[in-house]
C-alpha cells in the first residue's frame, strides 16, 4: 500500500504545529530497542503455510500450567453459557447504538449491565463500560477533578502500582498534581483499592467521611468477585467506584480486550464519562431503551466532552452481565467464599514462608520466601505452576516477596501440590 491520505506539505505542516522536525522525532521517546527494526514485510505465503507457522508458534506457549497469578488478572471459571450467548452474531457485530429504533437489543443489554453493576456496587449509576481497570482509574480521577475543580490527586498505598503508573502517564500533560498518601485536604480525590494490591482488606468508611469533610471525593478500585462477601463501595461512602471487569466472565486472553467498570452517585452522574443507556416509553406507552445524557459525549460536544471514550467494550460488558446473571446473588457469594477459603487453606500450607499481611485478605496474599521470588517463579514454571507475581519488579516489595492469588478453580490437590513444590524449590 503506497497511497497515504496526506501530502508531504500537509505532513510537514502538522509536524511544525506540534514542534517536530521529522517523523522520527515523534518516536524519540520510545527506546531504540523497542522500535520496529524494519518495515520490510516478507512476501506472502499460502493459507496452509500460514496456518502451519501459527500452529508452530502457538505450540511454544506453556500448556497445562496451574495459575496462582493475580495482581489484577485472575483465572476464574467461565460457564459455557457465557460463550454460547455472547457468540451470537447479533451481539458480537453490534455497533454504537446511536439509532435506538434499530438498536433496542444492544441498548437493553447495556441497560441491564449498568443495572447489575449498580446492584453490585451499591451506587446509583453506572456507565456502559470503559476500556480496562487502569484507564478507569484515570477516568475517575479526571471526573473528580471536574466535580471539585481541584487539581491535587492523592494515591493511597493500596492502589495497584500498575494503575498508578498508568495514571501518571495519562495525566503527564495535564495540570494535575499527583502524590502518595491519604490526606484529602485540598485534594480532588483520594484513590484507594479494596482489596489492596497486596491483598489487604480494609474498610474505608472513615476515610470517605474525612474526604467529604474536606470537600474531596473518595475513588475506589474494587475487585468485583470480592463483593460477594465484602462491604460494597456504596456502603463505605465511596463516590466513584471503578474496577477491572475481567473476572466477570471475560477470558485472560493475553491481556485483553477487557472491561473497565465505573459507577457513581446520582449527584455526580453528569460528569461521568462514557455512555449511559436508560429505559423510557414511546408515544404509545411501550417500554424502550435509549442513550441518555448525551450532551456529555464527544459526538455532540467534541473536545468539550467528558472523555474521548467512543467505542465502549459492549461485548465484554455483555459477558459480565451474562456471567452475573448466571451466578445470581447466591452464586456470586459462593464463588467469593471458595476464593477466600481456598486462599486461607493455602496460607496454612505455607508455614515455611512469612505471610506479610497483618489483617484479613480475600483471595490474594503476599509472602516472603527464603529465596529470590523471581528465581523461584522461574523454576516453578518448569514444574507446571505460575507461582505468583514477584513484587520487587513493581516496586511493591523486597526481592523475596511474592504475591499469590487463589480462585475457585484451584482444587485441594492443586493447592497441596503447589505448596509442596514451592517448599522444595525454596529449601
Amino acid at each position: 500500500m503506497t497511497w497515504v491520505p496526506s501530502t508531504a506539505a500537509e505532513r510537514d505542516a502538522m509536524l511544525s504545529v506540534i514542534g517536530a522536525k521529522t517523523i522520527d522525532d515523534l518516536f524519540a521517546s520510545v527506546p531504540a530497542s523497542l522500535r520496529a527494526k524494519s518495515w520490510a514485510l516478507p512476501a506472502g505465503i499460502s493459507e496452509m503455510a500460514v496456518r502451519a507457522r501459527l500452529e508452530k508458534w502457538a505450540a511454544r506457549n506453556a500448556g497445562g500450567v496451574t495459575s496462582f497469578l493475580g495482581g489484577g488478572a485472575y483465572d476464574h471459571f467461565i460457564p459455557a453459557a457465557v460463550d454460547a450467548l455472547t457468540s451470537r452474531s447479533e451481539f458480537y457485530t453490534a455497533y454504537t447504538p446511536y439509532q435506538p429504533e434499530c438498536s433496542q437489543g444492544t441498548l437493553q443489554s447495556i441497560y441491564e449491565y449498568q443495572s447489575a453493576i449498580c446492584r453490585l456496587t451499591g451506587l446509583d449509576y453506572a456507565n456502559a463500560s470503559l476500556y480496562d481497570g487502569g484507564t478507569a482509574v484515570f477516568e475517575a480521577t479526571t471526573m473528580a477533578v471536574r466535580l471539585t475543580r481541584r487539581n491535587r490527586v492523592v494515591c493511597h498505598g493500596s492502589l495497584n502500582p500498575v494503575y498508578r503508573a498508568m495514571l501518571e502517564t495519562h495525566i503527564a500533560n495535564l495540570d494535575l498534581e499527583l502524590e502518595d498518601g491519604e490526606s484529602p485536604e485540598g485534594a480532588a480525590c483520594v484513590i484507594v483499592q479494596n482489596p489492596g494490591f497486596r491483598g489487604d482488606v480494609e474498610d474505608f468508611t472513615a476515610l470517605a467521611e474525612r474526604c467529604h469533610e474536606e470537600g474531596a471525593l473518595l475513588v475506589m478500585s474494587f475487585y468485583p468477585i470480592s463483593l460477594g462477601i465484602l462491604k460494597s463501595p456504596g456502603e463505605m461512602g465511596v463516590d466513584i467506584a471503578v474496577a477491572e471487569g475481567q473476572c466477570l466472565g471475560v477470558p485472560l486472553n493475553f491481556g485483553g480486550p477487557w472491561l473497565g467498570v465505573m459507577a457513581t452517585r446520582k449527584e455526580h452522574v453528569r460528569k461521568m464519562p462514557g455512555r449511559i443507556a436508560a429505559a423510557t416509553e414511546d408515544a404509545q406507552g411501550r417500554r424502550g431503551f435509549v442513550l441518555t445524557l448525551q450532551a456529555r459525549e464527544q459526538h455532540i460536544r467534541r473536545e468539550k466532552a467528558m472523555s474521548n471514550i467512543c467505542s465502549n467494550e459492549a461485548l465484554c460488558a455483555l459477558r459480565a452481565l451474562v456471567y452475573l446473571t448466571l451466578l445470581g446473588k447466591e452464586g456470586l457469594r459462593e464463588v467469593a467464599r471458595h476464593c477466600h477459603s481456598k486462599a486461607e487453606y493455602l496460607k496454612k500450607r505455607l508455614s515455611f514462608a512469612q505471610i506479610l499481611n497483618d489483617g484479613p485478605t480475600f483471595n490474594e496474599f503476599a509472602v516472603r520466601l527464603p529465596r529470590n521470588a523471581e528465581e523461584v517463579a522461574a523454576e516453578l514454571i518448569t514444574r507446571g505452576f505460575l507461582a505468583g507475581l514477584p513484587l520487587a519488579s513493581l516496586g511493591a516489595g523486597e526481592p523475596n516477596d511474592l504475591l499469590i492469588a487463589v480462585t475457585e478453580r484451584r482444587t485441594r490437590e492443586e493447592l497441596d501440590a503447589f505448596a509442596h513444590a514451592l517448599e522444595e524449590v525454596c529449601s
